[in-house]
């Protein structure tokens, strides 16, 4: 079975973006959540943007 990438909707916090790709690599969600806050602050917004493109473009989770 191959993994898939989600936005994860239990337990999120926005959009569940952060949520689901520490779901997929198996890493802790607010560590996911903390870089991404960080590239945000460095890439002067354009995290923001990524971000937001993802919460549009990825599916929900199935069978929560």
């Amino acid at each position: 079975m191959s993994k898939k990438l989600y936005k994860k909707t239990n337990g999120q916090v926005i959009c569940g973006v952060c949520n689901g790709i520490g779901d997929y690599f198996d890493i802790d969600p607010n560590v996911v959540r903390i870089g991404a806050g960080i590239l945000a602050c460095i890439t002067a917004g354009s995290a923001i943007a990524v971000y937001v493109i993802a919460a549009v473009c990825l599916p929900e989770e199935k069978g929560i």
